[in-house]
């Protein structure tokens, strides 16, 4: 798939010439002489990896506009189809302008094979490793469709390769009645993990009872965990059934485990040790038969070196651990999420939907305050927008610095140049890449969501970089 390379050269010479070249490199070609032809030729072949096409193929044409039509042609038949522009001087200006709507190289007749040569090889491999990686994304993408078919996962969306498997995990877990500790930074989306927990475990038709217990003072923990007799306290007229006793059989959700206060982590240690309970005011021990979820963003950890939480208590909870990452983490997740989001708001008499600058706007932001953050936005920018497409000044957003770098091609006014005399911040920039890259064992699609950017964009910078993955032959 992919590793034929389709010149597209009226001149018979020309082509000859380029083909000879591949030829001699062990890369297969086919050749045609007018872009009709290479349309059809890409719409019904599914070998073509690369276009080398020319600029004018009419007699007296020299602007360049034909090879203009022909690369967005060719880019509507495959968005990802990498092209590389042969041109003669006339045309030079138009060939700049395709570099910035996304060619992967232009050459000037008279060329340098060895360049050229380059450049190809360069863009075949790349190409290989693009199908891999969305032959992996349909593959996630299948297995996340079979997940959720076979499980409740309550609504979650996303599309990440971490999210997949943590919620695989979760699912996993959900069939062992044992505590479960969920870890993250504010708004990453803990209570719908927990619920996700709750769906699929023996106990999804008992009850399931939340409690923020960082918000209960500590006079008041006891009586909301434990439940309270009449007259325990000055007006404690009636029997009340604590948190615990209403999770009986069930699951109890502790949210912000991490701010319960001292005296709450050595009462709540002796109901998870032993299973018994009395009401304040009373002296009859309860049996409670109850499933733990604790959640917290604090480093527990942390905590206990500090003195602020007990060792004890956090192995009692802490089972499982299921941590989500934030959403800068899984920039994948980030347009479904804000899709659903807006297609959730009924206040607003339409829906608008995201341009293209507002979508890559999104991806770029880093959200510090995660999901919850991104649902807000969403729900300002539907009752705020003028319009029925969103723009990015509806987000309400700040800019984000470089983002524009990773959402749009390279502008440049000149030919791409060999990386031996970059300046500095290319040199580190290269560097970061290709140290993320081996981090990722080569998986682009990987790499592009650790440094969060696109998988296009992520292609773009390690062409311009001139950052060639060697592929390893197959065990």
């Amino acid at each position: 798939m992919g590793t034929r390379v389709l010149i597209v050269e009226d001149q018979q010479r020309v082509a000859q010439a380029i083909s000879l070249l591949l030829e001699l490199n062990d890369i297969d070609s086919v050749t045609v002489a007018d872009p009709a032809k290479a349309l059809e030729t890409v719409a019904d072949r599914d070998d073509i990896g690369l276009v080398i096409q020319d600029m004018n193929f009419s007699p007296g044409k020299t602007s360049g506009q034909e090879g203009t039509d022909l690369f967005r042609s060719l880019k509507d038949l495959d968005p990802e189809l990498p092209i590389l522009v042969i041109t003669a001087w006339g045309s030079v200006e138009a060939a700049v302008e395709l570099m910035k709507g996304g060619a992967g190289d232009y050459f000037e007749k008279p060329w340098n094979d060895e360049r050229l040569l380059r450049s190809v090889q360069n863009l075949l491999r790349l190409r290989s490793l693009q199908v891999e990686n969305d032959a992996l994304k349909g593959n996630l993408e299948l297995r996340r469709r079979e997940l959720s078919e076979q499980h409740d996962l309550c609504g979650l969306i996303y599309r990440s390769a971490a999210m997949h498997e943590l919620v695989a995990l979760a699912v996993r877990v959900a069939r062992a009645d044992v505590p479960v500790l969920i870890t993250g930074a504010h708004g990453t989306g803990k209570e719908k993990l927990a619920e996700v927990i709750q769906a699929n475990s023996s106990r999804r038709d008992r009850p399931f009872v939340r409690v923020n217990v960082g918000a209960l003072p500590d006079d008041l923990i006891e009586a909301e965990l434990f439940g309270t007799e009449a007259g325990a306290f000055t007006g404690a007229n009636k029997r009340r059934i604590g948190r615990f006793e209403a999770a009986d059989g069930g699951t109890l959700l502790l949210d912000e485990i991490g701010n319960l206060s001292a005296a709450g982590q050595m009462k709540l240690l002796r109901v998870l040790q032993t299973g018994e309970m009395e009401r304040l005011g009373s002296s009859q021990t309860r049996k409670v038969d109850v499933r733990v979820l604790a959640a917290t963003n604090s480093d527990l950890p942390a905590a206990i070196a500090r003195g602020r939480f007990r060792e004890d208590l956090y192995f009692r909870l802490n089972v499982i651990e299921l941590r989500i990452p934030p959403l800068c983490d899984r920039p994948r997740d980030i347009l479904p999420l804000a899709e659903a989001f807006l297609e959730g708001i009924d206040t607003a008499p339409r829906a608008p939907r995201l341009g293209p600058e507002a979508q890559r706007h999104l991806e770029t932001y880093p959200w510090p305050g995660n999901v919850r953050q991104l649902q807000n936005t969403m729900q300002r920018a539907a009752l705020m927008a003028a319009g029925d497409v969103l723009g990015p000044a509806d987000l309400g957003l700040p800019p984000v610095e470089g983002a524009s770098q990773g959402a749009h091609p390279p502008q440049r006014a000149t030919p791409p140049q060999s990386h031996a005399g970059a300046p500095e911040d290319a040199d580190r920039e290269r560097r970061r890449i290709e140290r993320t890259l081996l981090e990722c064992g080569g998986v682009v699609a990987h790499a592009a969501e650790s440094l969060g950017l696109s998988r296009q964009a992520l292609y773009r910078r390690m062409q311009r970089l001139g950052i060639v993955l060697e592929r390893r032959p197959r065990a």
